[in-house]
This record gives C-alpha cells, structure tokens and sequence, in this order.
C-alpha cells in the first residue's frame, strides 16, 4: 500500500488516519495508484497496486470512466472490484502479460488451463460489479494446432476463481474472451447477478462454466456465445450441487444449457428455470450450427453420479434438439496413473414445461447402455415442432451404441423417431407431451427401446398415414400407455416388438384415427400384452 496522507489513496469515511497509511476500508481509486485509461497504457502495475491496498483491510477498488490496458491481476479477499459506467477493463493481447496459475487442487483444467485476467484461490468475500465492461480482446490469440491440450494453451479465460468463497459478480458485461468467459472451480457461496456476456471471437467461447461448486445462484443473466452457454461441469472428485439458475436469456451455437462433459465428481440438486433460449445475433459461427446444437443437455461419461436434476419453464426457439440425456462410458481420467472411471450413475432427472420450435430432423434421446439405465426420468407438459422431412428409418434401424463418445446430441445421425429415441432406461415417465413437424416425416414419432416401469401418458404426434407406426415399444417391461393418440390420420398407432415384452397395458387409447391401434410381433408373447377400454 503507498504511504502518505496527502496521497488521497484510501477514498470514503476514514475513521482513524496514521502518518503512512490507510487502515480501514474504503474506496481505492486505481487513478490514485497511477493508471492512465487511455487504452495504450499499460495500467496492471497501478490496478494490482489498488487490489493489494484494498485486500490489506477491505476495500473497493474503483475504475473509472476510461480504457485501461491490463494484463493478468490477482484478486484479494475481502474486496470489490468496482468498474464504473463507462469503464472498460481491456486484457492485453500478449500472452506474456499474463501469470501461469496452476492450483493446489488437481482438476482435468491443469492439462491446459494457465492463464487468467482475473485470477483468485482460496480468496474470501470477493465481488466484481459495476455497469462496466470486461474485453479479453480475444481474437488476438491465434490457435496453431488442433492436437490436445495444445490447441487450448496460450488463451487466457477472463475470470478464474478457485477454491473461493462468498463470490458476487454483479451488473457487468464480459465480452471477447480467448477462452471460457469465466470458470468457478471448487467455490462455495457463489452469487451472479444480473451481467452480460458476448464471447464470439474464438474457439471455447464458453459464457460461464460452474465446475464442482456448491451452493450458487445464477440469475438474471444474458448471455450470447460460440461455444456452451450455461456450462456446469464436473472436472475433478467435487459434486457440482446446490445451483439455481432461474430468469435468463441464452444463446448458444452449440449448447444452451449444459451439464456434463466432464462429470469425474458429478451433480447434484440443481434447478434450472424460467429460460428463454433463442438464436444467436452472430453471424457465423466457429463451432456448431448458427442457432445451436441443443437447448437442453445432460451429459454423464466420465463416470460420477447425477441426481436429482429439475428444469422448467424453458422457451427453446433454434437449437437442432430440443432435448438431449445421455449416460455414456469415456471413462476419461483428470490425473494421470488414476484408475480409469467405472460407469457413472443417471437418476432422478424432472423436466417440464417446455415450448420448443426449431428443431431439425436429428430427434431427442434420453439413453443410457446395456446394463446402466438411466433411472426415474420425468418429462411433462412439453411441446416441439421439428422441422421434419427425416429419411424413412423403420423402427427397427440399429442406433450404435457409441459408449466412449463425446456426449454431443448429434452423435447418433438421424434417429428413427422424429421426437423421442429412449433405449436402455427403467422409471420413464411421459406425461402431455405433443410432438409436430413442419414437413411431413414418415418416421416414428416414439421408440422406446429395452425400458422398464415405462408410463406414457397423453402423448400425441403428427405422422404420416403411410408412415411407420407413431409409437414403438421394444423388449419394454411393465409399461402402461394411456390417453394418447395420433393428431391426424394414421395406420398402425402402436407397435410392440420383442421376446422379453412383459406386463403391458393398453388403454383408453384414441383410435379413431388410425387402420390399427396395435399391432404385435410374432415374438411377443400376446398374454403380456393387456388392452383394454381404449375409445374408437
């Protein structure tokens, strides 16, 4: 901290004034300190002086109207960042400006992750607010190679907080970063509130990534990116858990809402909610497709567990599909010598109230692999329109496995049903969901394949009269479907296929639209089968 009273470095109500310094908190002006603003000086040394003013007793670091060109700053406890209207902290485009952090506590990050503009560990009571903004003049960073990790060295992420806790960030617009816009690793008490983020200027151009936090609120937020939108990931043993995020608009030319990926710890009791999901407002894109891969996925392959997942109340408008669940087997480690990860668990996953236009031909799936379902999923009060127009797959087309897959929902091509593909699963529940197309698709509207304690309730699909049956049941057990129907004129209605069918019922169905309600497979053992009180 600089000495001297006349200086004025400790700005606000001071109480007790020593010769030399400041002692209680206050406002630390990074004028005070030095820095310029004017875009081509270099302010770092002035700005970590103010920061390290304010973490010696607590304290808020002004910034001023004005452009001050930084390179990396390590943030303190006990303080705020504060940029004022009109501010724009501007990261440098040289590497070289910026510290390598490698944290005490190992996560799949420390293949690549090294350089941050806003770096703090084991900090507590932290906030950056303020109507300014944050440039990472991203661009400047050119990648040489596609050969991992190294094509992710070398870009620097705007914020990096690890093992922090009490964190705010509030009111501020990010934009441009090299990398991921900002990564909470192993932070507890996490707050976000209210910012703007922009990130299209290069690859990984992540919005926000929530990486083994526990009890973080996420709200109010817009965000317009290249790369994942709302990422909560899970790249070391920590459990992602306890997260709201509610009342947001998103964007995303690959995926708006994601968790997963990475899921070596796993997730749990996260709530997601009152989201709009629409295209982006930027042209091109460099990953993905210009309105997005998906709105919704949930991604289990690195072993871990899921558990305990609620969404609701999302407007999906762009993204190829809607809906996406995947439990896979990658089986990636974080560290090298571990043991490679058994099969993770995916369970207790509720998602309703959702509108979704725009999706494409691909379809939406929820699969896990043989002998790992996926367990106790409910989908209600859901309603897309796909584009249609899907290649006449006939329901028994074969979608590979593909266990050690990257879990992307395009993965599998075009699926055999235009709405829903759900295999290798036990607790499914489907209740008033209406699935449409745009142009007309001859494929199967549901297949449910290898499903245990399967309920679908009031399920209604377009189709096409010549087409495939609009729902297919597959070596299911003990399923009940009801109060469904097709939405315009059809030929067979139900299909039910397979030798290990046991204890389905059948009833009060809708068939006066359809040549045949059921029709049964020559390995199916007809005493299985229950139909009764279903409406002509």
């Amino acid at each position: 901290m600089q000495t001297g009273v006349s200086k004025g470095i400790c700005r606000g109500l001071v109480i007790f004034i020593f010769p030399v310094t400041c002692i209680l908190a206050g406002n630390y002006d990074v004028r005070d300190f030095g820095a310029v603003g004017d875009g081509t000086t270099f302010d770092t040394k002035a700005i970590q002086q103010a920061i390290d003013a304010a973490g010696e007793i607590g304290g808020t670091v002004m910034i001023p109207a004005g452009i001050y060109l930084t390179g990396s700053l390590d943030m303190k406890s006990n303080m705020t960042l504060h940029l004022e209207s009109g501010a724009i902290l501007l990261g440098s485009t040289d590497i070289r400006d910026y510290r390598e952090h490698k944290p005490s506590l190992p996560s799949y990050n420390d293949l690549f992750l090294r350089h941050s503009l806003l770096y703090g560990e084991d900090l507590e009571n932290i906030a950056i607010t303020g109507e300014g903004t944050i440039d990472g003049q991203g661009g400047a960073f050119k990648i040489t190679t596609d050969k991992k990790p190294d094509r992710y060295m070398n870009r620097p992420y705007i914020i990096r907080f690890v093992g922090c806790n009490n964190i705010r960030v509030e009111g501020i617009q990010m934009q441009n970063s090299a990398m991921w816009m900002q990564h909470y690793f192993a932070c507890e008490d996490v707050r976000i509130h209210g910012i703007k983020v922009y990130n299209h200027c290069n690859k990984n151009n992540d919005m926000i990534d929530i990486d083994g936090c526990k009890n973080v609120i996420v709200s109010d937020c817009f965000g317009d990116t290249d790369d994942d939108a709302l990422t909560i990931k899970s790249t070391s043993n920590l459990i992602s858990e306890n997260i709201i995020v509610t009342n947001c608009v998103l964007s995303s030319h690959c995926n708006a809402i994601k968790v997963g990926t990475e899921s070596h710890g796993g997730f749990r009791n996260i709530n997601i909610s009152n989201i709009i999901i629409k295209p982006s407002v930027h042209p091109t894109n460099i990953y993905g497709f210009p309105a997005g891969i998906s709105g919704i996925t949930l991604g289990m392959v690195d072993g871990g567990m899921l558990d305990g997942i609620q969404i609701s109340n999302i407007r999906i408008d762009g993204p190829r599909v809607p809906i996406y669940m995947r439990l896979g087997d990658r089986g990636r480690v974080y560290q090298e010598g571990m043991p490679r990860p058994d099969v993770g668990t995916f369970r207790n996953v509720v998602i309703s109230d959702i509108l979704a236009t725009g999706a494409d031909t691909t379809g939406c799936s929820i699969t896990g692999l043989p002998g790992f379902p996926v367990e106790n999923i409910t989908l209600s009060n859901i309603r897309i329109e796909f584009g249609g127009g899907g290649p006449n797959l006939p329901t028994e087309y074969q979608v590979p496995e593909l266990p050690g897959h990257y879990p992307e929902s395009t993965k599998f091509g075009i699926l055999p049903s235009y709405g829903f593909f759900i295999r290798h699963a036990r607790g499914i529940s489907l209740s008033n969901i209406e699935v449409r197309f745009i142009i007309p698709d001859p494929r199967a509207a549901l297949i449910c394949e290898n499903v245990e304690n399967l309920e679908i309730d009031r399920f209604r699909a377009e189709c096409v009269a010549n087409g495939n049956p609009v729902i297919s049941l597959r070596e299911v057990r003990d399923t009940y479907l009801t109060g469904s129907r097709p939405l315009n004129p059809s030929g067979v209605f139900l299909e039910i296929v397979g030798e290990n069918t046991k204890n389905v019922f059948i009833m009060h169905n809708y068939s006066n639209k359809v040549t045949e309600l059921v029709k049964m497979a020559t390995d199916v053992n007809p005493a299985e089968v229950h139909i009764n009180n279903n409406l002509e």
